[in-house]
């Protein structure tokens, strides 16, 4: 392990899915979920990633987790590339990279109790020594979620929402997980339980030092987690930076667009509000050039044939568009 270097790299991931057809149902097409994503994220960080549906931001997530067979690119681990891993090998890396998903009912075995729930991933890892030691273990995790332990010898569906969200978490703590996936985590929560579970969430990064990558396409919500945020589109990241930098002085268009729709505390605050026109093209077909001019209202003639590269445009804040300026000559950031 070394202190300096990110925990999870990402280095030009690509996810294509191949679309069959005609008699003999060879390759007709491609859909080009994820064309060439890269960024990384460091021990006790959160990087939150953010975009439309369908702009392949959860595919990332699962590709990284080896639920999909990646088309190019690398996934390091602490070090280690684990995307091109053997299969016999991929144990000690399923034990640190864990995973909280979308649904909190779907993603729990109806017909196992909490308690059968947390031990298994304890078990599977030879993580406890006897039972004696397994019940304390399944018992600190109800503690760490803010669970009551007696609640461990019910099934899922006796629980709430928010409830059985914080059951998914406990499992992910529970093989000692170094990078937890929240892939929508709290998407299908209310607006209260949705807080609740943020919170929890960064107290136990605070607590056990945590990397999360948190895939959403909530910006209010990741405001209040994050550390970074990389905005996707179209299978691409098109812009990274801090959290601060990117709700003052975001840089990408389309970023400003979606953050412009986000909900402000003030009411009597003004923004303006960037109202996209046309619908996402199809990853299937994507445009040539930059993948937002379509929708873009500044696009000219280079952004329709020159596909722009991610480049600095601040301390640690990377863009990929032709526009250093918009119409006028002035840089425009967006109002805080």
């Amino acid at each position: 392990m070394t202190p300096d270097r990110p925990l999870l790299e990402v280095k030009d991931l690509k996810k294509h899915f191949p679309i069959h057809g005609g008699v003999l149902g060879q390759v007709t097409a491609n859909v080009y979920a994820v064309d060439g994503v890269t960024f990384d994220i460091k021990r006790g960080e959160t990087l939150s990633l953010v975009g439309e549906s369908g702009c392949g931001k959860s595919t990332v997530g699962k590709a990284i987790l080896r639920l999909y067979a990646i088309t190019d690119g690398e996934v390091w681990l602490d070090g280690e590339r684990i995307d091109n891993m053997a299969a016999g090998k991929l144990r000690p890396m399923r034990r640190r990279v864990q995973v909280v998903f979308q649904d909190p009912f779907s993603s729990l075995n109806p017909r196992m109790k909490v308690r059968d729930i947390l031990a298994e991933p304890i078990s599977n890892f030879g993580l406890a020594r006897n039972r004696s030691e397994l019940n304390d273990r399944v018992g600190e995790l109800m503690d760490k979620v803010r669970l009551p332990r007696d609640a461990v010898g019910r099934y899922p569906h006796e629980f709430s929402g928010g409830q059985r969200q914080r059951i998914g978490i406990a499992r992910a703590l529970a093989p000692g997980a170094d990078l937890i996936i929240c892939d929508e985590a709290v998407s299908a929560l209310d607006v209260s339980v949705k807080a609740q579970i943020i919170n929890l969430l960064v107290d136990l990064q605070d607590e056990l030092g945590l990397a999360l990558l948190f895939i959403s396409h909530d910006l209010a919500t990741v405001e209040h987690l994050t550390h970074r945020v990389a905005v996707m589109y179209l299978g691409k990241i098109v812009e990274l930076a801090d959290r601060r930098t990117l709700f003052a002085k975001s840089h990408h268009p389309y970023t400003r667009a979606l953050l412009s729709a986000v909900p402000v505390p003030d009411p009597t605050a003004k923004r303006q509000r960037i109202i996209l026109t046309g619908d996402v093209p199809s990853p299937i077909n994507p445009p040539s050039g930059c993948r937002f001019h379509t929708r873009c209202p500044f696009a000219f003639d280079r952004c329709r044939v020159e596909e722009p590269l991610l480049r600095p445009v601040g301390d640690a804040h990377v863009s990929a568009c032709h526009l250093d300026h918009v119409p006028g000559g002035q840089v425009v950031p967006m109002a805080a």
